[in-house]
């Protein structure tokens, strides 16, 4: 039976790290699971995972995490210390050893490379749309993607015509392109302008601490990890799937048709049921 009551009020929380206010949301009790969100502009850990966290929340203590830079988490104005640090803290803040890691896109990176840093912290590993980085363009050959350049143009372009058609490349299904679903969007974007102010200006800077991928690297993960991607995905090519996919030797690979860059969204209820069985098996 699927918790329906949750709602965003009812699931808020905050936490105090040393580099950071953290705010998330929290439900169900057991086995606890970390959903990290994309970096679209608006991006929220509820906008991300509003969908999955009465499901999950059955059978795990389901924790969605505002990333610094995002949602109502403390800015981030420098590419210093970056959201791996600041996973690991909300991590020593809620007392937890080992979690299992779901992330969408941006999520999707930072959830490999805290388990190539700090494997003994992750129990497994569930990506969404994430890119293969041990290769440059990894977006596309001719660089940024069509999706990619929608999101960065919804940083600096803040009105609801961009937004629209950011809400279109995302998703494959016409469904989501109403007025309503927009302009939500459009609204949690506008609610934090100094966090795509941010953004921006981090985006002219190199990605400090970053890590340096390589095949042998991902082909160190011990952790059995599900690959979950949109066939149909415009912002990252599902061709990165695969090729993490070859690289991690406990991986396997769902891969949806008619799907865009938000799985857990477009396919919520059969992303669920398989996340949900994968990590039922593998916890």
């Amino acid at each position: 039976m699927v918790n329906t009551d949750l709602t965003y009020d009812s699931t808020s929380r905050f936490v105090e790290t040393p580099g950071w206010k953290l705010h998330y949301h929290e439900a169900g009790e057991g086995h606890p699971v970390l959903f990290l969100h994309g970096s679209g502009p608006g991006a929220t850990a509820w906008s991300n995972f509003h969908s999955n966290i009465g499901a999950f929340s059955d059978h795990f203590r389901v924790l969605l995490l505002d990333q610094p830079g995002w949602g109502e988490s403390s800015p981030m104005e420098d590419a210093e210390g970056g959201h791996r640090q600041a996973i690991i803290e909300f991590l020593d803040a809620l007392e937890l050893e080992k979690v299992s890691l779901v992330g969408n896109s941006l999520g999707g990176i930072n959830a490999l490379e805290i388990a190539m840093t700090t494997p003994e912290r992750v129990a497994n590993l569930i990506t969404m749309g994430a890119p293969d980085l041990t290769i440059p363009n990894f977006f596309s050959p001719a660089g940024f993607s069509l999706g990619l350049q929608a999101v960065y143009r919804g940083f600096t372009d803040r009105t609801f015509e961009v937004y629209k058609n950011l809400i279109d490349v995302m998703t494959f299904d016409d469904r989501f392109l109403t007025d309503e679903f927009v302009q939500q969007r459009l609204d949690d974007a506008l609610k934090h302008p100094h966090h795509l102010d941010a953004f921006v200006a981090r985006a002219a800077q190199p990605r400090a601490g970053a890590v340096n991928w390589d095949a042998q690297k991902l082909a160190a993960l011990e952790h059995p990890t599900l690959l979950v991607h949109g066939r149909d995905d415009q912002v990252v090519p599902y061709e990165g799937t695969l090729r993490l996919l070859t690289m991690i030797p406990n991986s396997r690979a769902v891969l949806f048709n008619q799907c865009g860059h938000w799985a857990q969204v477009e396919k919520a209820d059969e992303f669920n049921r398989v996340v949900i069985d994968f990590l039922q098996t593998n916890s």
